[in-house]
């Protein structure tokens, strides 16, 4: 079988730690694997690195913060490789570049063009364990570029793709997907199998473990996830994230998901008239300005209520973009004490009722929802923040998720 493996910071925290995941790394190629490991920074050096450039200026240029934290993901591959080579199995660090990893030229959140297989390949053919520093590709002209947030396992996933692995495994800090978070919900349970799309809309709703980019490319090019821990030695079999199957329909829902990093805006008296709200949202996109719920009420004299939700750490961005409305409209007014639950499955679209008993289950806990918005395999609902963790743990009752 040919094995990708990824670890994150906290399981290569320190010399230990990633003492730790060589003797992972060994075992699997003692069973008679090829094995490819992506590794990430070892924790808090990103912040470390770009704490030092703000030293220097306030906005350092891209090219040379991509320079400079990309050496974190090396430092860590070539610690790995050098562990790995001194327990007695021949591996070889590779950067970005040396495994063939070609990206767009967007600095700081670089995307995957493509990637070459064949440096990668040759060293597998040679015997070898390839151990990549993840986050990280070079674009066409040579510049180091960075994948943004979640990098690494982004780089895990491409890889898996290219090389055709058996399995992609993300080594993290918990031991797969559950019902809800366990910090809010002690009863959540570990899901043995979701498919690409409940994890979408879960990671999208505010699900930590995963970020949206690497499960959008393993859906596309076909990729098996298995989510496990760095520091489980036994019954640590994961979460595998995978193709829907008919076995999945059957589950009503699969996960209630908690975003409290959520703010409401709602333009009052805005002109009813065709191209308002195009010239509105095509402001806040030029901003890159993620707008999510988006509710409008038509008034009385030509005039309409407007009413979206925006992340929480971008509103101030949204106010400024909001200043060309302000004298077009009687009020606008911003509220980020709110927060987004919501109840994810792919069963609810073969089976109906899911939201009659979200809203009798908010109601019975006296949650009032402001607004709600709804997909195939998706029910969100916005509400004020201090309720969101009583709404989880009633939802997750309401559903039986302990069960």
């Amino acid at each position: 079988m040919l094995v990708v493996q990824k670890y994150g910071g906290t399981s290569v925290g320190d010399l230990d730690r990633i003492q730790n995941v060589a003797n992972k790394v060994a075992k699997t190629a003692k069973e008679g694997n090829d094995v490819v490991v992506i590794v990430s920074a070892m924790s808090g050096e990103t912040n470390k690195l770009l704490d030092y450039a703000r030293h220097f200026s306030k906005n350092p240029p891209q090219r040379e913060v991509d320079l400079l934290v990309s050496s974190g993901e090396r430092v860590t591959s070539a610690l790995l490789s050098i562990a790995l080579n001194e327990m007695g199995y021949p591996a070889i660090a590779m950067t970005g570049r040396q495994a063939g990893i070609k990206t767009d030229s967007h600095h700081t959140k670089a995307r995957i063009d493509s990637i070459d297989p064949q440096p990668m390949q040759q060293q597998l053919k040679e015997g070898k364990i390839v151990v990549v520093a993840g986050f990280q590709g070079i674009n066409e002209n040579g510049d180091v570029t960075t994948l943004g947030r979640g990098g690494s396992d982004l780089t895990a996933v491409a890889i898996a793709g290219a090389l055709d692995a058996d399995v992609c495994e993300i080594y993290t800090d918990v031991d797969g997907i559950y019902t809800t978070d366990p910090r809010i919900e002690p009863k959540a349970k570990r899901l043995k199998t979701i498919s690409y799309d409940e994890m979408l809309e879960l990671a999208s709703l505010g699900a930590k473990v995963m970020q949206s980019r690497s499960v959008e490319l393993a859906k596309k090019l076909n990729v098996d996830i298995l989510v496990k821990s760095s520091f489980k030695e036994t019954d640590n079999e994961g979460t595998l994230i995978t193709k829907e199957s008919k076995d999945m329909e059957k589950v009503l829902v699969s996960g209630i998901a908690l975003d409290k990093n959520q703010a409401r805006v709602t333009v009052f008296g805005l002109e009813d008239k065709p191209g308002i709200n195009a010239e509105l949202f095509n402001k806040l996109a030029d901003k890159q300005i993620n707008v999510d719920m988006i509710i409008q009420n038509v008034g009385h004299d030509g005039q309409a209520n407007v009413t979206f939700t925006v992340p929480a750490t971008e509103l101030e961005m949204t106010k400024s973009v909001m200043q060309d409305f302000e004298n077009r409209s009687n009020e606008i007014n911003y509220d980020d004490s709110i927060a987004k639950v919501s109840v994810v499955g792919v069963g609810m679209k073969s089976h109906s009722g899911i939201a009659a008993k979200a809203f009798d289950t908010m109601a019975k806990e006296n949650i009032n929802i402001q607004m709600i918005s709804t997909s195939e395999i998706k029910i969100s609902m916005v509400i004020d923040e201090k309720y969101g963790e009583l709404a989880v743990r009633a939802l997750h009752a309401a559903y039986e998720l302990d069960k």
